[in-house]
């Protein structure tokens, strides 16, 4: 760690995860990521450790980013995912600064406030997604958000919408208001990361607070590169179950993590050589590669969950026990920032193994 830029604010995340966020993390899921830990993130410097430090930010690196999303979403995934929905776009900002940021845009650079995201019902077009018309000065969006994480914590969403007229898909800053609608949802995991359904009633969008303005077919290419690739939270989540695995008292668990942990370092050594070589090129590089790989790490997800769960025997199927909880990560990690194209390779290669 100390060999990482950065290292003094990922070991003070470090500590905070191993001493608050895992032995809570089971009283989080069945209740909800509380405002106190967005507070203590504030203060580690992690809701701003893209910016620069014009912001008062770190401006951490490629690796240094990758460990904190290990590290969160190994500690508690809850609060990993309500803080991943805020972190990227913060990095997004940083990397735009082309001209001074609007107001809403420094708020988020200097991580004064917590960002949402709504961007994935873009897959979608045309059958269902948010509405951009433009209007004198700005935009306006209409339309529902399948999912927004982080509700009630976030004072801002980043929301991606599509003009129908000319199918470019805008990319926006919307403060949340009387004018964004939330209404609960009824999730099987991740139940307390504060997701829920999100109507945008005509909110008007500020030319100032748009962060790009995409062709369908250049949001589809960007969009395909980043929902391909394994990505760091899937290794945070599969280090936490190959640690419970290893505290077993049973020999045979411990004998698998011991045959996981070698391979589970190689893929994420080849996830992250592949997303570097790709964020270097343009198009869609080695995509089919990068989707293989990224089934490959889901499957071995829920391979070593359900070898958790056996170890446990009866335990390991009770709502309170961390098997379930690790194993409904999993889970969820099947379906989020999942494309057309991630769900299809995933359903071919589970396809294949009828044949052998």
């Amino acid at each position: 760690m100390t060999t990482v830029a950065g290292a003094p604010v990922i070991a003070a995340v470090a500590r905070y995860a191993e001493e608050e966020l895992r032995p809570a993390a089971m009283d989080v899921d069945a209740a909800e990521v509380p405002a106190a830990t967005i507070e203590r993130l504030r203060g580690l410097g992690v809701l701003n450790h893209l910016a620069p430090a014009a912001f008062g930010g770190a401006g951490l690196d490629r690796d240094a980013d990758r460990l904190l999303h290990e590290i969160l979403s190994g500690a508690c995934f809850n609060t990993w995912l309500v803080w991943a929905q805020h972190a990227p776009f913060v990095g997004r900002l940083a990397a735009n600064l082309n001209s001074g940021p609007s107001p809403l845009a420094e708020r988020l650079l200097r991580g004064e406030i917590l960002c949402g995201a709504g961007i994935s019902d873009v897959r979608r077009y045309p059958d269902r997604y948010v509405a951009a018309t433009r209007t004198p000065g700005g935009w306006v969006f209409d339309g529902t958000l399948s999912w927004v994480s982080g509700w009630g914590l976030s004072e801002v969403l980043a929301v991606a919408a599509v003009d129908p007229g000319t199918a470019e898909v805008v990319t926006a800053l919307v403060p949340v208001s009387d004018r964004t609608i939330a209404t609960p949802l009824r999730l099987s995991t991740v139940t307390g990361s504060r997701t829920e359904r999100v109507r945008l009633d005509r909110v008007p969008v500020a030319d100032e607070n748009v962060l790009s303005v995409q062709s369908f077919d250049e949001w589809r290419l960007a969009d395909a590169a980043l929902s391909g690739d394994a990505r760091p939270h899937l290794f945070g989540l599969a280090e936490a179950v190959l640690r419970d695995l290893d505290a077993e008292p049973h020999e045979a668990a411990r004998e698998c993590a011991a045959a996981w942990r070698p391979q589970i370092a190689r893929f994420r050594a080849h996830a992250y050589g592949l997303a570097d070589e790709a964020a270097d090129t343009e198009g869609p590089h080695r995509i089919e590669e990068r989707l293989a790989l990224k089934v490959t790490v889901l499957e071995a997800l829920g391979t070593l969950t359900r070898a958790l769960t056996a170890s446990r025997s009866g335990h390991g199927i009770a709502a309170g026990d961390r098997a379930q909880l690790l194993a409904r990560a999993a889970q969820f990690c099947l379906v989020q920032g999942q494309s057309a194209a991630v769900r299809d390779a995933h359903l071919k290669r589970l396809t294949a193994a009828a044949s052998g």
